[in-house]
């Protein structure tokens, strides 16, 4: 991992980047071009609230994939429950009609999400370095 890849804050240095991946309720193929436009200008306004870098927003109908990073400060669960409970709000409001179709109740997202960490050197180099270090 080099030194450029690392950001810092008060306490710590860091690269924590996560592979985010949402589904619609039921797997309903609700996303549409509009949407899925709308939803990547959605989170990167929240990734940009909470420190992070959005790098990649991409889909299809029944779900999404988000490549970001977020300062370690964060709770992971927390900025996603945040995410969905924001964009769904904005999504219903916004594509009530197309929505609508899909959905009797006022829902978006399903309760369960992937989140993978990814980024910097494989786990066999980073495996290798810690084997390769001498005692204190």
């Amino acid at each position: 991992m080099s030194k450029t890849t690392l950001k810092a804050q008060h306490h710590c240095v860091y690269n924590t980047k996560y592979h985010l991946v949402l589904v619609t309720k039921y797997r309903n193929p609700v996303i549409n071009e509009g949407i899925l436009a709308r939803l990547s200008e959605l989170i990167s306004e929240r990734v940009s609230a909470w420190e992070g870098e959005l790098f990649e927003v991409n889909g299809e109908p029944d779900h999404i994939h988000i490549l970001m990073e977020l300062p370690p400060k964060y709770a992971v669960a927390d900025f996603v429950n945040a995410l969905k409970t924001g964009t769904s709000r904005r999504i219903r409001k916004e594509f009530a009609d197309h929505v609508n179709s899909y959905y009797w109740k006022p829902v978006f997202w399903s309760k369960s999400y992937c989140v993978i960490t990814c980024g910097g050197a494989p786990l066999s180099t980073i495996k290798q370095y810690i084997e390769n270090q001498k005692g204190a």
